[in-house]
């Protein structure tokens, strides 16, 4: 297991302007989601705003990765290549941006609403979702890795979803993926001890059905082996005088949509 760096004052401002190239884009990205779009259209549409605005895609030709945005409908987990297939009504779309600006990354994620969904689907939406936040606020100094999956887990498993156990959250900054890695799952008190300093993708990935997922032909594709569907919410967070500070907001996002939640107002 690699060392943790920890972030100076500096770098994570650096981190904060890349995640919120992010938080931008995702917020371009909300108004195009509707019937008909599909992922390819909001691909170029994500990279043509992340160039304009002094970024390059932090995923395209990262583990091959063909593209800007990982886009993810219905059953699959995470890092769907984007394809011309149309967006259909009900159907839900995770889609996963990275940026590298500066030197730095930025890394988030948001499960969107095609049209009205069911009940059962807005309801994996609403748990995954406040879940994020319940793992967030237990990333204060002392506590641990543990900590943070164990508040995840409970949250879902409550309701009765799989939690994902082969994808996990990481570290941030110079490299996409650093450590620590943070699971969706764990037991309290356990895992490496949570300081000022640290920067964190805390990604919830939650299905509605088995916890179980398997990869598509593609090699890159993740799918439940149910085909039931999943949700993925992700943030990037900066432990900050002991407790945790938002990088990356929803809030391009909401007010696209037309959502008005105060849900990150205690880590602003």
């Amino acid at each position: 297991m690699g060392k943790i760096r920890l972030k100076s004052t500096e770098e994570i401002e650096l981190i904060r302007q890349s995640a919120q190239l992010v938080s931008r884009t995702l917020g371009v990205l909300a108004q195009k989601i509707e019937p008909g779009a599909n992922g390819l259209e909001l691909d170029q549409l994500a990279e043509e705003f992340i160039r304009d605005h002094g970024g390059l895609p932090g995923f395209k030709g990262m583990y091959d990765f063909p593209n800007t945005l990982c886009i993810s409908p219905n059953d699959v987990v995470v890092h769907g290549v984007p394809n011309d297939k149309p967006f259909q009504q009900g159907d839900i779309v995770s889609i996963d941006c990275g940026v590298l600006m500066n030197g730095f990354y930025g890394d988030h994620a948001y499960t969107f609403e095609v049209g009205d969904v069911s009940k059962e689907i807005k309801h994996l939406i609403v748990t995954t979702k406040e879940s994020l936040y319940r793992g967030i606020a237990a990333f204060i100094y002392g506590n641990r890795v543990g900590d943070i999956s164990y508040a995840i887990e409970q949250h879902n498993k409550s309701q009765g979803f799989g939690i994902v156990r082969d994808l996990v959250g990481h570290g941030l900054g110079k490299e996409l993926h650093e450590e620590p890695q943070v699971p969706n799952y764990g037991q309290m008190g356990q895992g490496k001890k949570l300081v000022n300093g640290m920067v964190l993708a805390i990604e919830p990935m939650i299905n509605m059905g088995t916890y179980q997922v398997s990869i598509g032909e593609d090699k890159s594709t993740i799918f439940t082996v149910d085909g039931k569907p999943s949700a993925h919410f992700e943030h990037n967070v900066a432990m900050i005088n002991n407790k945790p500070c938002l990088l990356s907001t929803f809030d391009y996002i909401h007010e696209a949509l037309g959502i008005h939640t105060p849900e990150e107002v205690p880590f602003n």
